[in-house]
């Protein structure tokens, strides 16, 4: 067969047996060299023997490396998909937390808020109690008061003097006025809820600042039960100092 025939017979094979056809025309032209030796270096060394193992050509040769890359790059990316999961939930746990502490801080404050208004209400309530028993017994001494005497402080001790004498309890307007004026400065509502007797639950009441157990000890029969009318008050203040300083006079100081 002629060079030019087997040229274009090659030039029509596909890519696989042009490489085998290059391998075997490799191995023809290194048998070609070696025929072409002379003799006496043929009886010096002795040709190697062809391998028997197949010769492998073109991308085949790289085929286990690039197997060992390709599962290099697969671990890789299953790693970076963990490590992209463990990072998205420890943000997702984080904004939990915050979510919760801020949750919690809203509770806490609506909480306080609820607290504080309760508080408010049942003190305003109280006070509007407080205020409606005062209005009450004023409206009661009112109405029960004689015409005598006026509804105002001078006419209060005028009338307490009057009840002071008939019951024999001791006392002068001069010692009256004054210990009314130091105690409550004339007012007949004047609570004190500040000093021990406040704090043990027994606040001072009324002109003469009183305190309900003494108030109910040395209650004068006929005047009003409570220490709010500054005449029950007036009398039954004046008849526990005549009991533990023998007048009203003799009173300078808190008694």
């Amino acid at each position: 067969m002629s060079a030019s025939s087997i040229s274009g017979r090659f030039r029509r094979l596909n890519k696989t047996q042009k490489l085998s056809a290059a391998g075997i025309s490799a191995v023809a032209a290194a048998a070609l060299s070696l025929s072409l030796v002379p003799g006496n270096a043929e009886a010096e060394t002795e040709p190697q023997a062809l391998s028997a193992s197949p010769v492998v050509f073109g991308s085949a040769a790289g085929a286990p490396q690039a197997r060992t890359i390709q599962a290099s790059l697969i671990e890789q990316h299953s790693s970076a998909e963990k490590m992209v999961k463990a990072i998205d939930a420890a943000k997702a746990k984080k904004a939990a937390a915050v979510k919760a502490k801020i949750n919690a801080v809203a509770v806490a404050e609506a909480n306080a808020k609820k607290a504080e208004a309760k508080e408010k209400a049942a003190a305003q309530w109280k006070a509007k109690k407080a205020a409606a028993k005062r209005s009450t017994h004023t409206a009661s001494r009112s109405e029960t008061r004689t015409h005598v005497y006026a509804n105002n402080l001078d006419g209060w001790i005028r009338e307490a003097l009057s009840i002071m004498k008939a019951k024999g309890i001791p006392g002068t307007y001069e010692g009256l006025h004054r210990n009314i004026m130091r105690e409550s400065s004339g007012n007949p509502n004047a609570i004190n809820d500040w000093d021990i007797n406040a704090i043990n639950g027994v606040p001072s009441i009324g002109l003469l600042q009183i305190i309900k157990p003494t108030f109910d000890a040395y209650h004068v029969s006929g005047t009003p039960h409570t220490q709010y009318d500054p005449v029950a008050n007036l009398t039954a203040s004046a008849n526990y100092a005549a009991d533990k300083y023998g007048s009203i006079d003799n009173v300078d100081s808190a008694y």
